[in-house]
């Protein structure tokens, strides 16, 4: 059985569902051909038992007790064969085209009651030479006695043999038509998907840019698979322009660090120096490894948050509050830095804890090395459903060039580069915004830059440099 369906499995597609649909035609054309027949055969017979029934209430009246006929013609009148048995099957009187041979045994004898038994004999298929539909039942005055009586079936079967030719090839004609039928309709549906997969074989051969011809007036499965096949092959084509754009930046932000490793590495192996010397360089070189390490853990937190990876809730307005505790902690000498404003009343949002805490944490080492203070965070809930934190400062801001690409990987002014940092720290921030279907803006001098899903929130107006980060809530999030 299992290498059966092994062997159906790989046979066309368009075969299976054509030999799939002839054989639930068949199963219906067989189905409806036994019903046709039934109701002739029943019909037919309903005629010969009428007729049989008759005899039969005509002839008993004249059976004696010696199990003969006692007015021969008026049986004769009947018009049908007639015989009168004993229980042994032996002939007691015979009459019409009957003969002297009982018509029937001695067993279908014992299987008479008190009701009458009706038997077929004489071959059907292929043709017997003498078809009989028979009728026996007991004498009622002489229970002893059996009254055979019997009509030819010859009319009968024949009518049921045309009608039997006649439903084959008309079942074997609408089986063949609907086979044809269903092969051009699984041929005309499957042609799509052919052209689906010729075009897919045409984009992994390295044709990125093709799509799939869908029609645009139709709207079944295959198209509606045209659409998301589509869709897909955009997402995978913006994926990889996004992956292969961080490769290029991080392998250009890498070569500075590793190619001012390996000068210095160089230079103090060019003359021989002293242990003050070489502690100094020791020094140097710790200092420009701990640069590139935190270039690494930030390259792949963007690549972990890329991925999707992370979920959970949390409340924003404690996670805030306890982040700028830890932070005045950590540095007691720049509290007055930091104001901050918080809502009395919960903010619960859709995203950890701790990256809700990285998020802030950006922003204000973000403000700290390229603003000035004061820096203000504020969290409210401008609208239902919207959760809005801001950091501002009071730093000389962005151009309105660097506004809109701040978030991109390695992004950085000029005038910045000289400065510690990476670059990464919007595009991190605006990778976990996205991640909860929120918007970042970025606001200086009147002029607004937006990432990700846009809320219907107006924008903060001020001179300072603005970070605004727009969060839905759970509630609405569950909702949505």
């Amino acid at each position: 059985m299992t290498s059966v369906r092994g062997r159906v499995s790989r046979l066309p597609l368009r075969i299976r569902l054509v030999a799939g649909f002839s054989l639930a035609t068949l199963v219906v054309l067989l189905a409806a051909g036994t019903f046709v027949y039934w109701r002739v055969e029943y019909a037919l017979d309903r005629g010969l038992d009428s007729e049989l029934a008759q005899a039969s209430r005509t002839i008993d009246p004249l059976i004696g007790a010696d199990g003969t006929v006692t007015n021969r013609s008026a049986a004769a009148a009947t018009g049908v064969a007639w015989q009168v048995l004993a229980p042994d099957g032996t002939v007691l009187d015979d009459g019409g085209p009957a003969g002297a041979s009982a018509m029937v045994s001695p067993r279908q004898l014992t299987r008479v009651g008190s009701t009458a038994r009706t038997y077929n004999v004489g071959g059907f298929l292929p043709i017997g030479p003498e078809p009989y539909r028979l009728r026996v039942t007991r004498s009622a005055a002489f229970p002893e006695h059996y009254l055979v009586v019997g009509v030819r079936r010859d009319h009968r079967d024949e009518a049921l043999r045309e009608l039997l030719l006649q439903l084959t090839v008309a079942g074997l004609g609408a089986l063949l038509v609907t086979a044809f039928v269903g092969e051009r309709l699984a041929r005309a549906a499957l042609r799509p998907v052919e052209q689906y997969r010729r075009r897919a074989a045409a984009i992994a051969a390295g044709s990125a840019d093709l799509r799939l011809d869908v029609p645009p007036q139709r709207d079944d499965e295959i198209t509606r698979l045209g659409h998301t096949f589509n869709d897909m092959l955009s997402s995978l084509k913006e994926s990889l322009e996004r992956e292969r754009q961080f490769v290029s930046d991080a392998s250009h932000e890498l070569r500075t660090p590793v190619t001012l490793l390996t000068s210095r590495v160089q230079f103090a192996l060019r003359r021989p120096r002293t242990q003050a010397d070489h502690e100094r360089i020791l020094s140097e070189l710790r200092v420009d490894l701990d640069r590139l390490a935190r270039l690494t853990d930030q390259l792949l937190e963007v690549g972990r948050v890329d991925a999707g990876i992370g979920s959970g809730s949390s409340d924003m307005a404690a996670v805030i509050g306890k982040a700028i505790s830890q932070r005045r902690l950590a540095d007691p000498a720049r509290t007055g830095d930091i104001m901050v404003t918080l809502p009395t009343q919960p903010l619960p949002v859709g995203i950890a804890d701790y990256e809700l805490d990285r998020i802030l944490t950006n922003l204000l080492d973000n403000a700290a090395k390229h603003g000035a203070p004061p820096f203000q965070v504020t969290t409210d809930e401008p609208l239902p459903g919207w959760a809005r934190m801001t950091v501002a400062d009071s730093g000389t801001g962005m151009s309105p060039d660097l506004l809109a690409t701040a978030t991109q990987r390695f992004a950085r002014a000029d005038e910045a580069r000289s400065r510690p940092g990476t670059g990464l720290g919007l595009s991190l921030v605006e990778a976990l915004v996205n991640q909860t279907a929120g918007e970042l803006r970025l606001c200086y001098n009147g002029r607004h830059s937006s990432h990700g899903r846009p809320a219907p929130v107006e924008c903060l107006h001020g001179p300072e440099m603005t970070v605004t980060v727009l969060l839905p809530t759970v509630h609405a999030r569950s909702k949505g």
